[in-house]
């Protein structure tokens, strides 16, 4: 029996993790509902789970007593994003707090059943599988807080694996994936401080407006891609959010704006940020004020390892899924914290569609009406499962790390 075939039978209960998961979305780095139900699962599983900062980790498999057992990671996020789902699912989360509109319910419960898969056949694996359940992707914190605390080490990982399902109109089958360039762009969040002076809304000759030069500061940086960066280097600056005053008769002491900074080259955003710290310093002084530039998360572009690519991908042609079907070299201007675990060992990220044909393919990733099609799930599961299984049997008689 193949994985693909033993996953479509434990399909009830892997529907069942993923409404329980996307029901009970949570946000950030502390999950501790998704946190209780992971570790309740991989115990009822036969795994011994152990919290790793966080998030969770566990290993599947044993060292082999030449101490040449090679250490593959799998990874699921596990996160929501901070908004109102609007699905109408019936098993749509409820507080308006936090919706599970990327696919990270998906994720995880697929990594569930990949583990419980291959604990079933655990004797056959030629070494460790070492799993890595991971919150605050979306705050770009999760892998680097997971990385601080150890992931990918007692065990060493040799390499990773990690899968992201995309809504939208694409059948089930398809698989996208880039073994030579960049996939997903880097991210540099940043928060500008402003500093004016504060007056009765009557008199703004007595104040430095730090809306305004919040403004002007807004105005100046749209030139920065254009103006500083090489038309050969895809860059994306952009401010989400500007937050001043308190009351429309008050000009206010302060104000800050916050926002990504992005880029398919990880040597860009150094530079670009010495130009925005020049800009941003220069036109609040301008207009007698003070800013300073925050640099708040820093996430290296996702490239993936060629060779580790290639074979993930032999592995995955191997199951015969019905309508899979292979789409190379994709790049995105989105951002992905993998890429901080990518850039430390040999990794593969594959995106899977979980998309509809019909209508409900319309809303895309971080729409509250976005949906996933649950047929992706046996599927990913499979997918993680054997890509373990057959990279560590091919693996087996390499050398120590």
């Amino acid at each position: 029996m193949t994985f693909y075939d033993r996953a479509k039978e434990l399909n009830e209960e892997l529907v069942e993790n993923r409404r329980y998961l996307h029901q009970h979305a949570e946000v950030g780095l502390h999950l501790p509902m998704t946190k209780a139900y992971v570790i309740k699962r991989l115990r009822e599983y036969g795994i011994e789970p152990k919290e790793c900062g966080e998030g969770i980790t566990a290993m599947i498999g044993s060292v082999d007593k030449s101490s040449t057992s090679k250490v593959l990671l799998l990874r699921a996020d596990m996160d929501a994003l901070p908004m109102k789902e609007e699905s109408g699912l019936e098993f749509a989360e409820t507080t308006g707090k936090a919706a599970h509109t990327c696919g990270h319910d998906c994720h995880a419960a697929m990594l569930l059943t990949a583990a419980k898969m291959l604990k079933e056949r655990e004797d056959e694996l030629g070494g460790i599988v070492k799993l890595m359940f991971q919150p605050g992707e979306e705050i770009l914190k999760g892998s680097r807080h997971m990385i601080e605390h150890g992931i990918l080490e007692n065990p060493k990982v040799d390499a990773a694996l990690a899968y992201h399902v995309g809504a939208g109109r694409m059948p089930l089958g398809i698989f996208l994936y880039n073994e030579s360039g960049t996939m997903m762009y880097s991210s540099n969040m940043f928060r500008i401080h402003i500093k004016g002076k504060g007056s009765h809304g009557a008199y703004p000759s007595e104040a430095v407006d730090p809306i305004n030069i919040g403004a002007r500061i807004h105005l100046e940086l749209q030139k920065l891609i254009a103006e500083e960066c090489c038309p050969d280097h895809k860059c994306i600056l952009t401010i989400g959010q500007f937050i001043a005053g308190s009351a429309p008769n008050v000009i206010p002491d302060s104000a800050t704006m916050t926002g990504s900074l992005r880029a398919e080259n990880p040597q860009i955003p150094d530079f670009l940020f010495q130009c925005m710290k020049r800009i941003v310093e220069n036109t609040a002084q301008q207009f007698g004020g003070e800013a300073e530039v925050e640099i708040l998360t820093e996430v290296p572009p996702l490239i993936c390892n060629s060779e580790m690519v290639r074979e993930m991908v032999r592995y995955m042609q191997e199951l015969h899924v019905p309508g899979a079907v292979p789409y190379p070299n994709i790049s995105a201007s989105a951002s992905e914290d993998f890429a901080m675990i990518a850039a430390r060992v040999p990794s593969a990220f594959i995106y899977l569609s979980a998309g509809f044909q019909d209508e409900r393919g319309e809303a895309l990733a971080h729409n509250p009406k976005v949906l996933f099609n649950e047929g992706v799930l046996p599927i990913g599961a499979a997918y993680l499962a054997h890509c373990a299984m057959r990279w560590l049997e091919e693996q087996k008689n390499t050398s120590v790390h």
